[in-house]
């Protein structure tokens, strides 16, 4: 599966949980939080001042 800037988190949660550590890492302590499910990853790397791209390439690693 290739994760795009486009996915909701709570899409690639339900599809690759396993990945929830990396955004934890980087400072998304919310991904239990309703609203940030409906979020794309790139509007939730823009929230917590992230490079979405560089979070995109960890993500697909």
């Amino acid at each position: 599966m290739e994760i795009k800037k486009d996915m909701t988190i709570g899409e690639l949660l339900e599809k690759a949980p396993e990945k929830a550590e990396i955004l934890l890492n980087a400072g998304m302590h919310c991904l239990g939080c309703p609203a940030s499910q409906a979020e794309t990853i790139e509007e939730a790397c823009e929230v917590h001042g992230l490079d979405a791209d560089e979070i995109i390439k960890e993500l697909n690693k």
